[in-house]
């Protein structure tokens, strides 16, 4: 019984070393270039000591056979600014790596830079020496130095005193940021404000925001993720609320990827030259607030660009409201909804009148029915006009408005006003040469504006929207 034991120990270990002697794997070098998934790496836009999100490349080995890559390297070594991880392992210079035959290795990139000025360029790359050759894979990203505000529980990101924001550093917000009562907050051409998800700014009553872009060096207020790919969806990060009683100047101005833009409940607002898209519910969102926009261009909002609630004031003049979307086709993305009702925090409707509601030399159109709609409910006063504009009217019953009745003239129905490019990642809402929209602007009303939102003078024949 012993012997048949140790006869069958000595095959099976006989069996065990002639399975690992076929199964022995034997690399040669490379005799082909290897090819990648990418050759540049285009990392988001990065922030001081903050680390980006994880970029990955792919290694593919063409050749019928098993190979080892005798070197993999970042260029600036230890000194770089990027940290790779290749076949699980993090470090900067790896010897010797294995690839199989018709198979592939992953790298993972990612960076956590040094600012040493406003803004910088960060490039590296990754380089890979082998028999056929040296070959390389280029990391690239923007640097910037920041500047945080972050809510904690023993911090409560208020600011308190007036303050002036300048560009020299960008901003960003984690948690809501407070304006308090009565404080100006100033913000300087160029600056760029961040939000975290979830994070959002309140300007108290009394307090004045200034948002003061120009046109070759506008403001940007968006979401803290700056890959392309953030640039056209929605909740990114919450709104700005505009409290009771807030006055908020906004000029070239881009705001977008938020859940509101603009959350305003009896506020102030004076809007030009600006850009206001990609929101999940509105773009404006206005309780009895008085908002007066010119050359204001919106676009790829949830409900609506503009809504409207608990009547108020509002005249916006060349401006083009359009609502295309990729992502947010189930929505209701209306242009313009205005009511003099609204539901207020205790679940109660409550009315107040619609003043004034102008749309002058404007655009509101999209691909959708029912893009301005007039929610009148009971006997409030509700005032609107629109004066030489190009609408989506979907009918009365609809609408909420009859085309041709005392609060409509000399305005366009239903004719597509042949924008360049409407999709939020162009977002070009210039229109063509033959647009129905060219020279149909009422000329006393362009004179109030008198330049468009790039500057060009529309003193005569003027264009709807806000291009000329």
């Amino acid at each position: 019984m012993k012997f048949k034991s140790l006869l069958f120990l000595s095959f099976w270990m006989l069996f065990l070393a002639i399975s690992c002697d076929k199964d022995d794997i034997t690399f040669d070098a490379p005799s082909q270039e290897l090819s990648f998934s990418r050759d540049t790496v285009f990392c988001d836009t990065v922030y001081h000591q903050v680390r980006s999100e994880t970029y990955v490349v792919k290694v593919f080995n063409n050749e019928d056979k098993d190979v080892m890559i005798p070197r993999i390297n970042l260029e600036k070594g230890a000194a770089s600014l990027y940290k790779i991880n290749v076949d699980g392992k993090t470090g900067h210079d790896f010897q010797n790596v294995p690839l199989r035959k018709k198979d592939s290795l992953y790298i993972f990139v990612e960076i956590a830079p040094q600012a040493t000025g406003p803004e910088a360029i960060a490039e590296d790359r990754v380089l890979f020496t082998t028999g056929a050759g040296q070959q390389h894979v280029t990391l690239f990203s923007v640097v910037q130095d920041a500047e945080f505000f972050i809510k904690t529980p023993t911090n409560p990101n208020v600011i308190a005193t007036d303050a002036t924001w300048s560009s020299n550093k960008a901003k960003i917000i984690y948690g809501d940021l407070t304006v308090n009562t009565g404080v100006h907050l100033n913000i300087q051409p160029g600056t760029k404000v961040y939000f975290h998800k979830n994070s959002g700014m309140k300007v108290s009553a009394g307090a004045t925001l200034d948002i003061n872009g120009t046109a070759t060096n506008q403001v940007i207020i968006r979401g803290d993720r700056n890959d392309t790919y953030y640039d056209t969806i929605p909740r990114n990060w919450n709104s700005i609320k505009m409290e009771a009683s807030s006055v908020l100047n906004m000029n070239h101005t881009r705001l977008f990827g938020g859940t509101r833009g603009l959350d305003m409940k009896q506020a102030t607002a004076t809007i030009k030259n600006s850009f206001i898209h990609t929101f999940q519910e509105y773009g404006i969102y206005s309780v009895g607030s008085k908002v007066n926009a010119e050359n204001l261009v919106m676009n790829n909002c949830g409900e609506s660009c503009i809504g409207i609630f608990y009547g108020g004031n509002y005249t916006f003049t060349h401006a083009t409201i359009a609502n295309y979307s990729a992502t947010m086709n189930d929505r209701s993305r209306m242009g313009i909804f205005a009511t003099n009702e609204w539901k207020n925090e205790t679940g109660q409707n409550v009315y107040a009148p619609l003043q004034n509601l102008s749309i002058l030399n404007s655009i509101v159109y999209s691909d959708r029915d029912n893009f301005i709609n007039l929610e009148k409910v009971g006997s409030n006063q509700f005032n609107f006009l629109i004066q030489n504009s190009l609408i989506k009217y979907s009918g009365e019953n609809e609408a909420g408005f009859n085309f041709t009745g005392p609060g409509v003239i000399q305005s366009i129905k239903n004719q597509d006003p042949r924008f360049m490019n409407y999709f939020a990642a162009k977002m070009n809402l210039r229109v063509k040469a033959d647009s129905p929209a060219k020279n149909k602007g009422d000329v006393t009303v362009a004179n109030t504006v008198p330049t468009d939102i790039v500057g060009v003078s529309r003193t005569t024949s003027p264009t709807l929207g806000a291009y000329q």
